[in-house]
Parts: C-alpha cells; structure tokens; sequence
C-alpha cells in the first residue's frame, strides 16, 4: 500500500449540512446555528456548505451568502469548512470562484457538470480550469445518479495529477470504478465516500472518509464508526455500521434531504420543511424513521 501524503484537511467524518428552512419556507438561520454547533459537538471532523444536501438550487444568492456566513460565523474555526461550487457552466462556475469570499473556507467540492452531459475528455477540462482558478484545493464530486454521467476511474486518476485537485467524493456506488481509483491514484490524492450506507466497506479498502448526510442527526455514530475504522478497530466499526444500516436506507427511501430532515425535527433541532420540487418524506417512511430511531438508534446514540 502505498504512503498516504494528504495535503489537504478533509479526513474522517464530514458533514453535509441540511438548509434549516421555516415553516412559511424562509431561510431559518437560528435552526443552522444550532445544527452546526451540534454536529460538531457531536464529534464531525469537517463542514459542507451549499452541498446537494443543502438544497442549494432553490437558494438565491443572497441567501447563500447568509447559509455560508452563518456556518463559518458559528464554526469559529473549530473544523475545516468545505464550499460546494460547480455547475454545468464552467464559465459562470469561474465567475463564482472569483467573486467568493473564502476566508474560513479551506476547500471547494465541485460536482460534475449535469444535463448537458459531457464526455469524459470534457469533464477533464471542465475540472482543471476550476483547479487553475482556485485559490484553495479542489474536491470533486462524481455523483451520477443526479447529474447523468460517470466521471470514470481512468479520468479521475488523470484528475488527480493536477496539484490543486486533491481529492474525489465518489457517490457512483460502483465498487469496482472506486477500487480502481484507489489502486491507480497518486499517493497525494484520497478518495471520501458520498455514500452513508457503504462507508465501513470503502474506508475498510483505503478511503480515507465520507461527506455524510446521515452525520446531520447522528454525528456521534457516524464518527465513531468512521473513527473505529480508521484506527484499526475493525468489530466497533461493523458493529456500529449494521446499527445504522436500517436508518441509513430509510432516510433516503423518499429522496435527500427528505428523510434526514424528517429525523431533525423528530429529535427536535429544525423544521421538517423543504423548498418545492422537494417535499416532506411520506408518511410511512416518516413513521417508520422515528419507529427505528425510537426503537433503536437513540439508544446506540447514548452508548457511543
């Protein structure tokens, strides 16, 4: 295996912050103060902004600026923050980078260009002009079931050659594709899981953490598990990954951030609100998110 070189501070178990919202559907800063510091009195080694998960698109950017200055102003500097910036108009993604303030950011997560669907040279090009023109380190971000293509291993490998992409949050679930970039990549560069529910496996192949969703309600688990695995503590890891195995499906049977804001209000930090074309998760999913929280995660909760 070789030497890991990590030359940026996104390791461990990260966060992919929810937008707190009102019941009459406006930005509901009070409710992202007090998740933020939850989540990392919780034991989260990093933040995301403006990820997918914060419902970026239907935020306009005046609020973006309030979500971003929000988390940094509470953070105080306590973990690294991480920013989503990408697009699937390089041009207009450039503009944005320049007109960012980032102090209190210490990296971008940029996600493949959706709709327009480009080719894998295309998708090379598109993240090396955002590398040139950044001024911190650059996560990319291959989610395909959202943006309708695969950034292939080959591709990433190639990514990671450039000295200001240091990392990829691999969401394809193909274990196959994320095995080779592990194999191939250079020892400067690691690979962050984008899926809760196979986190333990990919940290157990080389990963060197995750961008979670599930770490909104229950950073203390998902940490110690991420933790357990990164230190050598193989049976705490499993143990605590098959305890969240039923809520890690469940908060996302009726769409992200759906679920994991229905288990937010349940335990009391945020509004169960969404921005259409979002809604609440249904009612059955919704029942049976606090039947599994009640019956058996919050017990797991308090013994970690």
């Amino acid at each position: 295996m070789k030497t890991e070189i990590h030359n940026h501070p996104f390791l461990g178990n990260g966060v992919a912050l929810v937008t707190p919202f009102k019941a009459n559907g406006s930005l509901d800063e009070t409710g992202l103060e007090l998740l933020v510091n939850f989540v990392i009195d919780q034991g989260v080694d990093f933040l995301v902004a403006l990820g997918t998960t914060s419902e970026a698109p239907t935020l306009s950017a005046e609020e973006k600026k309030r979500v971003v200055s929000t988390i940094i102003g509470v953070n105080q500097g306590r973990v690294p923050v991480m920013l989503g910036l990408g697009g699937n108009d390089t041009k207009s993604v450039i503009a944005q980078i320049k007109q960012q303030d980032f102090k209190g950011i210490s990296g971008i997560l940029s996600v493949v260009p959706y709709y327009n669907k480009p080719n894998q040279r295309g998708m090379k090009a598109h993240f090396e002009v955002i590398a040139d023109a950044s001024p911190v380190p650059v996560i990319v971000y291959n989610v395909p079931g959202r943006v309708g293509v695969n950034l292939q291993a080959a591709t990433c490998v190639e990514l990671a050659q450039h000295p200001n992409i240091v990392a990829v949050k691999e969401a394809s679930g193909n274990l196959q594709q994320i095995m080779e970039i592990l194999r191939d990549k250079p020892a400067d560069f690691d690979v962050l899981s984008g899926d809760d529910g196979i986190t333990q496996p990919l940290l157990a192949l080389g990963t060197q953490g995750v961008i979670s969703v599930a770490a909104n309600a229950y950073p203390k688990i998902m940490s110690a598990m991420v933790h357990a695995q990164m230190n050598g503590q193989i049976d705490k890891a499993l143990e605590l990954h098959y305890a969240m195995m039923k809520m890690n499906q469940l908060i996302f049977a009726d769409g992200n951030p759906a679920g994991i804001k229905c288990l937010l209000h349940h335990i009391k930090l945020i509004e169960n609100a969404l921005r259409l074309p979002l809604v609440p998760a249904n009612e059955k999913v919704e029942a049976d998110i606090i039947a599994e929280w009640d019956r058996h995660l919050a017990l797991v909760n308090q013994q970690c």
